[in-house]
This record gives C-alpha cells, sequence and structure tokens, in this order.
C-alpha cells in the first residue's frame, strides 16, 4: 500500500495490563476512506488494539504500552498532544449506544460546546450531523425530548452523529450492532458504508456476515496476535492461514 493511502498505522505495538500482555507485536495500517474489520473471537485484542488508537487505555493505571500509533505522520502518543486533540480527530462509538442523559440537541451541542465551536455554527453542524446519519427525519420536532426516549437503534445513530457532528478523520466503532435488532443493524451498516465516502472506519465484529457486508479490509486476530489481514473477499473465501479458515467457517468462536 502507498504510504499515502494510510491513514492510520500502528507498528511494533505490544500492550500489558499488569503482567498480563494483551497484544503481540502489532504492524497495521488501514487505508484512507475504506472500512476494516477486526475480526476474531472473545478476548483475543480487538478491542483493545481499537481503544489505543484514541486513547482509551491513558485512564487505565496499569496499562503499559510499547510501539508507534500514527495518523498519517502524526504521533498520536507524542507528549505535546491532548487527548481532546487526538479524540476530536479520531470519533469513537461504542457497543452500547450511551447518549448523555439530556435533550437529543444537547447530546450533539455538548461536544460542539466543549470543543468552542462558534455559538452561530452550532445549529446547522448539528442539522447536518443529523442528515448525515439518517436520523433527522425522525427527531427534527422532538429535540429537546431526552435521546434516552429513543429506541436503541436510533439513539447509536445519534451517538453516531455525534460523533461525525466534530468532523474527525476517523471513526473507530466498537461492535456497534451488537445490541441492535436486525432492521437496526441494517440502517447502521447502510449508514457505515455511506459515511467512508468522508471517514475512515475501523469496526470491531464478532458478525462474520456483517464484515463480508461492509468491509473493504479485514484483520484476524488471535490471542493478541495479528494472524492475516487482506481484501475482505479474499480473507473469506480464500484464507491462507489454517485459524483464518477455521475462524471463517465457524469452526471455533
Amino acid at each position: 500500500m502507498n504510504k499515502d493511502d494510510i491513514k492510520l498505522s500502528a507498528s511494533s505495538v505490544n500492550l500489558w495490563f499488569g503482567n498480563k500482555q494483551v497484544l503481540k507485536n502489532i504492524n497495521v495500517s488501514f487505508p484512507k476512506n475504506q472500512i476494516t474489520a477486526l475480526i476474531g473471537p472473545s478476548g483475543c485484542g480487538k478491542s483493545t488494539l481499537l481503544r489505543c488508537f484514541n486513547r482509551m487505555h491513558d485512564l487505565s493505571p496499569d496499562a503499559r504500552i510499547e510501539g508507534k500509533f500514527l495518523l498519517e505522520q502524526q504521533d498520536l502518543y507524542e507528549n505535546d498532544l491532548s487527548v481532546t486533540q487526538v479524540r476530536s480527530r479520531i470519533g469513537m462509538v461504542f457497543q452500547k449506544a450511551n447518549p448523555f442523559p439530556k435533550s437529543i440537541y444537547e447530546n450533539i451541542n455538548y461536544g460542539l460546546k466543549i470543543n468552542d465551536v462558534p455559538k452561530e455554527k452550532r445549529q446547522s453542524i448539528i442539522e447536518n450531523a443529523l442528515k448525515e446519519s439518517y436520523i433527522w427525519e425522525e427527531v427534527k420536532d422532538e429535540m429537546q425530548k431526552p435521546a434516552t426516549r429513543l429506541s436503541g437503534g436510533q439513539q447509536q445513530r445519534l451517538c453516531i452523529a455525534r460523533a461525525v457532528s466534530l468532523r474527525p478523520e476517523v471513526i473507530l466503532m466498537d461492535e456497534p450492532c451488537s445490541a441492535l435488532d436486525p432492521l437496526s443493524t441494517l440502517k447502521i451498516e447502510e449508514l457505515i458504508v455511506k459515511l467512508k465516502k468522508d471517514y475512515t472506519i475501523i469496526i470491531v465484529t464478532h458478525n462474520m456476515q456483517q464484515a463480508q457486508r461492509v468491509a473493504d479490509k479485514t484483520v484476524f486476530m488471535y490471542l493478541g496476535e495479528i494472524i492475516e489481514e487482506g481484501d475482505t473477499k479474499t480473507l473469506f473465501s480464500d484464507p491462507k492461514n489454517d485459524l483464518t479458515a477455521n475462524y471463517v467457517k465457524g469452526h471455533f468462536g
């Protein structure tokens, strides 16, 4: 892959929680404006790797990280780079929709406020973020209602709107559909595919079909290591490694 095509990368990464090594010699790159799926059995390090990119482990006192994380040429762990600066460029959507216990409007306005977006610009940014996340038509007349009253699928789309309102360059998604019904899942998947036009997306998923439906590239992890990566179609139809083959065929979970 051409260096200019790479948006995000990790090189020689090892991570420990206390004495337990969770990531082992990770070298991986994520192409611009593509969706990359991280797959593998529970506990293999997918979410741990994902959270390294927007420095979620800064809050874990027993976490120790070695290696380099780059957003293009920017070292994400550089001393003079704040977590807030990193997260304004790398947004995150979690497994369980986590709207703030505030109105629909305030859920998005809150992030704009703390990032000092001028007041007069906020209304159009909020509206555009909701439109971009395919939820505007459903909420435009209820902006002052509590976000917690929305359905699970709507809450997740609101959380995606909250992430895109700050115009990050990358969106990390940690199993964004695992708590949703099939119809809501389909809407989120359609949304994810549309968003790659403007964002680079990394999605952790346990759902093999989902990875095949949305991802351009797939990375298979096992016991903290990257076993195989490549074009999604090829990785699923013609895996090179026996572990990958067994996993994608459902022989172990």
